[in-house]
């Protein structure tokens, strides 16, 4: 488990980066702060590989079938890693699942983060 960089991205800016306050809660014009979030992750040890699976969601392929072709990781269900609350991940995975908006794997909005494991593309399903 080593530090690495943490990089939002919700779509085809590569250099587009997303903050918490970015994401809007209709009904207080910001976010509300979560305490857990209902994650998945494409974990790909390859920058190449991720950026293979970052472009099959682009261009319309479902989150959680792109998970299935391309993540690494052994839990193979469709990159779903449950309820995590704060604390349960390594930080740069943590700060950038814990700012991103809760989408669906048909339509995710996504971010990136790089940890100790490698490369990971997030989307979140739920927040609580």
């Amino acid at each position: 488990m080593g530090k690495g960089n943490a990089k939002n991205s919700g779509g085809g800016d590569k250099k587009s980066k997303a903050k918490a306050g970015d994401a809007k809660d209709d009904s207080k014009g910001k976010m509300k702060g979560a305490q857990s979030v209902n994650v998945r992750h494409i974990l790909c040890e390859k920058f190449s590989k991720k950026e293979e699976a970052l472009e099959k969601i682009r261009n319309g392929a479902k989150f959680d079938e792109v998970a299935r072709e391309y993540s690494e990781d052994k839990a193979r269900q469709g990159g779903s890693l449950g309820w995590k609350s704060k604390g349960e991940l390594e930080l740069p995975f943590e700060e950038v699942a814990f700012s991103l908006e809760q989408s669906t794997t048909g339509n995710p909005k996504i971010g990136e983060a790089k940890t100790g494991y490698g490369y990971h593309i997030i989307m979140v399903e739920g927040r609580k």
